[in-house]
């Protein structure tokens, strides 16, 4: 048996409080209430990872707008058929609430017969007439389905009626994207409530997901990764790591994909660098690296592979879309195997198991080949955290390939070698606590922390709320925003804006790979301009704000995290829960004056590169910094500057 390998990874240990799952006495988990607090709001937002609820959050709203708002119906549009089951009926008052969820089963439309295909779809939109016709409450339908229905029935058609977007960054300000225009117009119009929920508020692209305008007018609940998992019961660590392999990945999976984890692989498209040619040889490859082949589970279709140990493992085959795979579908969404741990084993997709798709004990998310985007990418690990009696640990891995000699080939691995740093970068902060940062000498806030020596003005304050998992921060010379609106971007915000700047790929070869770089060509002027971009309409002095808590919360995060690699919790080890506000305490301790002028003179991929040069071998990662500084031109300060103001341009 091929012998396992350990993966460089960013890892985050959580405290297990169990409140983000404990419910109220309506029934509603944490993130929940925090929505339906909000329910009186015409047009709402939540922001909310993967597991947290946020179906039946809108179930909740529904309800309580169909009953009390003078709301006619309620519209569920999700992306894609298979996430239709998220909105199942469900007994709400059973656990507390005042009404049960139910869906006539003529208007989940996503039960109907047919493919995810825009035909289909297109076929739906005479059903979609009839339900607003009918005067029944609830219809659930697909993102296609809608958009063709508002082509053809004109927006007015909805008004007075709620209309919920779920996985909504499929939606951008892009002329190209039909629901995203046909929102501008639902908000022109102003007629109708908006409920969008995405459990990551980015894209892959350069586009938004709203505009600046259009986005002031939707009320946030944000509810962040941090808190979810910090409150759970039973997963109390999360790993993210990299692994770059040479020649074919088939060779080298065996290394890093573990039988005794239940785990999703996801393979490469057939187009992709580290594709190995046919999808199905690929699957029969990785199954035969698992042990020897016993057929098909007759009920399951899953299926049956011998391990050495002698141990049968039972393997969900979604890449072969042929008549088995709707058995397959079936048997994994059978409500009766939810709870049923060894129900199956491993799982090895394509384009499927990714949003919306439910299998709590999965405990590694294997991905072959960097994704298109880190929206993906959050969806993809968002498989492996679910809750799980049992379950304590969960990881992500990307298998991605190294440059081998040919031009082509380093230039496709560079590529992928910068996006791997913004995915970990990015994830590292999607994970890690809110910051509260406050000027020097601000004051302690009650509910905070402050450790053995408690808050000192002469100190550099740093106190930690166990109850909300937020850190607050004294900054010398730090700024605070002046309107309600900024200082909400401040709250609610921040990782939208270090997304667009982790995904600037010349932003991050400026950052790794070039040492003649100056930090503050990417804290001040890089960040400074995708602030006023972003927030045109804010004085200078909230667009200044705005990036001084960005660039803090990236910073402090990275410089906490790699204090935290050496803090451990006794004889064994393994490191605490509190490494991380301990490691950030630990930063904050070592520095005389901590300012925000220091953390602008910090590198914010210095970190990163740390990781990646433990995941990649020494002549690997020089031949990738070799080609990055051959196509690098060399300028003076003034084109320097020209060039941060405008990433992108030749």
């Amino acid at each position: 048996m091929t012998a396992k390998v350990s993966v460089p990874s960013v890892s985050m240990r959580y405290q297990q409080t169990g409140a983000s799952t404990k419910p109220n006495e309506l029934g509603m988990r944490m993130m929940q209430e925090r929505a339906y607090a909000k329910r009186g709001e015409q047009y709402l937002l939540i922001k909310s990872p993967p597991a947290s609820g946020k179906s039946r959050a809108l179930m909740f709203i529904a309800l309580h707008k169909l009953r009390e708002q003078d709301i006619n119906q309620a519209i569920i549009v999700v992306p894609e058929k298979s996430i239709g089951s998220s909105f199942a009926d469900e007994p709400l008052s059973k656990f507390g609430f005042w009404a049960d969820w139910t869906v006539k089963p003529q208007w989940n439309l996503c039960n109907a017969p047919g493919a995810d295909d825009p035909r289909v779809a297109k076929s739906k939109v005479k059903a979609v007439a009839e339900f607003l016709a009918s005067g029944d409450p609830v219809l659930v339908c697909t993102h296609a389905t809608f958009r063709f229905a508002v082509e053809e029935l004109s927006v007015a058609a909805f008004d007075d009626r709620l209309i919920a977007v779920d996985e909504f960054h499929h939606v951008s300000v892009s002329e190209d994207n039909k629901l995203g225009s046909q929102l501008k117009e639902f908000l022109a119009r102003d007629k109708a409530h908006l409920v969008a929920m995405t459990g990551s508020y980015f894209r892959g692209d350069t586009d938004a997901v709203l505009s600046p305008e259009d986005e002031e007018k939707f009320e946030t609940v944000t509810y962040t990764y941090y808190e979810q998992l910090n409150g759970y019961t039973y997963l109390k660590s999360l790993d993210i790591g990299y692994f770059f392999y040479s020649g074919n990945y088939l060779d080298s999976i065996a290394k890093v994909l573990d039988p005794d984890k239940k785990t999703i692989v996801h393979i490469p498209n057939v187009n992709a660098r580290e594709s190995a040619g046919d999808k199905y040889t690929q699957v029969s490859d990785i199954m035969g690296a698992l042990g020897e082949w016993k057929g098909k589970d007759a009920a399951t279709g899953f299926e049956l592979i011998k391990l050495t140990s002698g141990r049968i493992i039972k393997v969900a085959d979604l890449v072969d879309d042929g008549p088995n795979r709707d058995r397959v579908m079936s048997a994994l969404k059978d409500p009766a195997q939810k709870n049923n741990r060894d129900h199956v084993d491993i799982i090895i997709a394509l384009g499927m198991a990714k949003e919306g798709f439910d299998w709590i004990w999965c405990e590694h998310a294997l991905t072959v080949g960097y994704r298109n985007s880190l929206t993906e990418i959050v969806q993809i690990i968002g498989r492996a955290t679910r809750d799980a009696k049992g379950k304590t640990t969960a990881r992500f891995t990307n298998l991605i390939a190294e440059p081998d000699a040919s031009e082509e080939a380093v230039v496709g691995a560079v590529n992928d070698t910068l996006k791997a740093i913004a995915a970990s970068l990015l994830m590292e902060q999607v994970l890690a606590p809110r910051f509260n940062f406050t000027p020097k000498n601000a004051g302690p806030i009650e509910g905070y922390d402050y450790g053995t020596d408690g808050y000192s003005e002469r100190g550099n304050n740093v106190g930690y709320n166990a109850d909300t998992g937020q850190i607050h921060m004294e900054l010398k010379g730090l700024i605070n925003p002046e309107t309600p609106e900024a200082a909400n971007v401040c709250k609610n915000d921040i990782n939208d804006l270090i997304a667009t700047f982790v995904q600037d790929a010349r932003t991050v070869e400026a950052g790794t790979f070039n040492p003649e770089t100056v930090p503050e060509e990417l804290t001040q002027l890089r960040m400074g301009k995708i602030v006023r971009d972003k927030y045109p309409g804010f004085s200078d002095h909230d667009q200044e704000a705005i990036r001084q808590h960005a660039i803090a919360a990236m910073n402090v995060i990275q410089r906490g995290g790699a204090m935290a690699l050496g803090i451990d919790d006794g004889a064994d080890g393994v490191r605490a829960n509190t490494a991380l506000i301990d490691g950030v305490r630990k930063f904050a301790m070592d520095v005389r004056d901590l300012s925000i002028d220091l953390i602008d003179s910090i590198n914010p991929f210095e970190t990163a590169y740390s990781v990646l040069a433990k995941s990649m071998n020494e002549n690997t990662l020089k031949q990738v910094a070799a080609a990055i500084a051959a196509k690098r031109v060399r300028i003076g300060p003034i084109l320097l500057q020209n060039w941060l103001e405008r990433p992108g341009e030749p």
